[in-house]
């Protein structure tokens, strides 16, 4: 049966091998997974490497051999959770047709990934708001990239780069800000679709208004 993360997405943890011996990518991405969920759960401060071995169903050795420690863990599930989200957001937002469909296509994208990996977004977020400068630097560069795509669609004469960044991210926090909100809702009444149609709507009309 398919777990599903409260917001009634799939979740996007993996199940504990119990010493089933996996080829090292496969093993990796496991681990990865994991993480995602135990990280997303439990924190960064409040989770040993014994939990996540315990949760991956390895021995500490086994995920020694693949990170070499906690902090090298989180930071491989905060890089791969992040690139992954910048280039489905970046290859949807390229083959969308005119600024508005570049814009639909990007936030279309964006929320369904974070449907699909609602674990990994948490982490992202945890990360993004931490102390940490290297975690912080990884955790905001979707958020970068996405910002200076949308700013490239608006188009106002005598506008400068920086009020056009200033609006963009203002975009990117809307899908941030209603996207964490849905997935923390225990029954939330709009689906993926819905909501990253609202959110196009908002989008796009915000940025008309500015021409």
């Amino acid at each position: 049966m398919t777990e599903l993360h409260p917001s009634g997405s799939r979740s996007d943890s993996a199940a504990p091998t119990d010493g089933e011996r996996l080829p090292a990518a496969a093993r990796r991405e496991q681990l990865l997974a994991v993480g995602r969920e135990v990280f997303a759960t439990k924190g960064f401060h409040d989770t040993a490497m014994t939990d996540m071995a315990r949760a991956a169903g390895v021995t500490k050795p086994v995920l020694y051999q693949h990170f070499d420690s906690k902090r090298d863990l989180y930071g491989a599930i905060l890089t791969d959770v992040s690139d992954h989200l910048t280039t489905a957001v970046f290859t949807a937002a390229m083959a969308g047709e005119g600024p508005r469909g570049q814009v639909s296509s990007g936030v279309h994208a964006a929320v369904d990934f974070i449907a699909a990996n609602p674990y990994g977004f948490q982490v992202l977020l945890a990360a993004g708001s931490s102390n940490d400068d290297e975690w912080q630097r990884i955790a905001h560069g979707w958020r970068n990239s996405m910002a200076d795509q949308i700013a490239e669609l608006i188009v106002v004469e005598g506008m400068s780069r920086s009020h056009q960044l200033a609006l963009a991210y203002g975009v990117v926090g809307m899908v941030e800000s209603m996207a964490s909100y849905w997935l923390a809702a225990d029954a939330p009444e709009l689906d993926a679709t819905q909501l990253a149609e609202d959110l196009t709507a908002l989008a796009w009309g915000g940025l008309r208004g500015q021409s």
